[in-house]
């Protein structure tokens, strides 16, 4: 590995466990301004101080978000987008570069994938291209990874879930994020399969946070190395108690009554 990469990989990750808690901001371009997402700079000391390894959004974004003070945060540029006012919401295009996110000074790239999509060759085709430049630059790629598209029942599905994965290891990602499973078995095969680290993603907004940090315990207990989750966490009452409770279960091995009472205080 390039040292650059090793370097910036340990501005994303905790050198100590190789595991990290991510918070995806990249939701506006999607849906539009939405709730957490309207002070950036308020909602990234809230998820830094929690003990964030790091934050995601896209290129235009980070000017409203440095915030020249408060804990230090790992920075992922987005470079891949749709939004839901189309009528192709799961083809992402390129809108941005690995040289337009090296400029910002961030510490690594992602981009979204949906395997069965229609124009899911176009997509593996960006894919490609991104992680190969990446790879000059020794810049990580986090490929977020799902399977949505005519053909797909159950994105869920552990053989899909795993396919996902696989794709974003194969591909050249040096993290991959992929759905959980639901539960501990079938999603350490997912991990088993994947020589690269793998975090989950949130999903819709849980109403239950108790579900939401048994599902990261459980990832974590299943091989996983963390967490890729925004709107459950930006757009909780207190975010930074409960990246602190978030930070509890993937960082110091707690279980879930600990990080519950921590969020009980």
């Amino acid at each position: 590995m390039l040292i650059g990469k090793a370097v910036r990989l340990e501005r994303i990750f905790n050198r100590n466990n190789n595991r990290t808690i991510i918070v995806p901001m990249d939701h506006g371009v999607t849906v539009g301004p939405i709730d957490g997402l309207i002070d950036m700079r308020e909602t990234i000391n809230q998820v830094a101080e929690g003990g964030a390894n790091a934050v995601l959004m896209h290129k235009g974004l980070v000017r409203c978000s440095h915030r020249k003070r408060g804990r230090d945060v790992g920075l992922i540029i987005h470079l891949s987008a749709s939004t839901t006012i189309s009528p192709f919401p799961n083809a992402k295009t390129l809108v941005g570069t690995v040289e337009d996110a090296l400029k910002l000074g961030a510490d690594g790239v992602s981009l979204h994938i949906n395997l069965g999509d229609e124009t899911e060759r176009h997509m593996l085709e960006d894919f490609g291209h991104v992680t190969s430049t990446a790879n000059e630059w020794g810049v990580p790629v986090l490929a977020m990874v799902y399977a949505r598209g005519p053909k797909v029942k159950n994105e869920y599905d552990p053989d899909v879930v795993a396919h996902c994965a696989r794709v974003g290891l194969e591909l050249g990602a040096d993290v991959v994020k992929v759905p959980y499973t639901g539960d501990i078995e079938t999603f350490a095969k997912v991990c088993d399969a994947c020589c690269i680290p793998v975090v989950i993603a949130g999903g819709p907004k849980l109403s239950n946070v108790r579900d939401l940090i048994t599902m990261a315990h459980d990832s974590v207990q299943a091989g996983g190395s963390g967490l890729s989750i925004g709107r459950n966490i930006f757009q909780f009452a207190q975010p930074s108690r409960l990246v602190q409770a978030l930070h509890g279960v993937v960082h110091l091995n707690w279980e879930v009554e600990q990080a519950m009472e921590l969020l009980k205080d």
